[in-house]
């Protein structure tokens, strides 16, 4: 499965009061089927941090790939409220947490019979390009950076970026050139 970005157009900046759940696509990135296992299965890129609200769409999604998904964990720090228990299409999710021993940027995910699953959780205000970046590589098949390591890298990336449009745009004010000999004018013969 591949990831569903969309990037801002200007109209999306001027209204960012918008509902940004109206959008009914996923933005989930999955390794493919079979590969060799990574630490990371995927990313996740929910539109809020409301989990009761954002859950059944990610296992509508998920059940029919890995089979019911029965429980989830989750690293509090990033989630406000974390319900027991996530009505989702017909079944009920039993949902707990880990403080210390689940990565704060990690979602796992339990089905009944078929295994388990680790996904990284890209915070939702992440722009649009790190987190094409972030999907891209969690859902390497031969990736071994963690959740958090590869949020990290993320930030990294981001700010090395920034660094760059501000040398850009410091070298487009000054000329965007290095200053040149003035051109020598020859005007007839004398």
């Amino acid at each position: 499965m591949t990831a569903t970005i969309s990037l801002p157009t200007a109209a999306a900046h001027e209204n960012e009061a918008e509902d940004r759940s109206s959008s009914s696509s996923l933005r989930l990135s999955l390794a493919p089927p079979g590969s060799a296992p990574a630490l990371l299965d995927g990313a996740w890129w929910p539109r809020s941090r409301d989990l009761p609200a954002e859950l059944p769409s990610l296992t509508a999604v998920l059940d029919p790939l890995w089979g019911r998904i029965t429980r989830v964990t989750v690293n509090p720090t990033h989630w406000p409220v974390v319900p027991r228990k996530v009505p989702v299409a017909g079944h009920v999710v039993k949902v707990g947490w880990f403080l210390a021993e689940q990565d704060p940027n990690e979602l796992l995910l339990l089905s009944y019979h078929v295994g388990r699953w680790n996904l990284l959780v890209i915070p939702p205000r992440t722009d649009p390009v790190s987190a094409a970046w972030l999907m891209a590589a969690a859902s390497d098949p031969l990736g071994t950076s963690t959740a958090s390591r590869l949020m990290e890298e993320a930030a990294r990336r981001r700010v090395v970026s920034e660094a760059d449009r501000a040398v850009q745009a410091v070298w487009d004010t000054e000329g965007g050139h290095t200053a040149r000999e003035p051109a020598v004018r020859t005007t007839g013969s004398w």
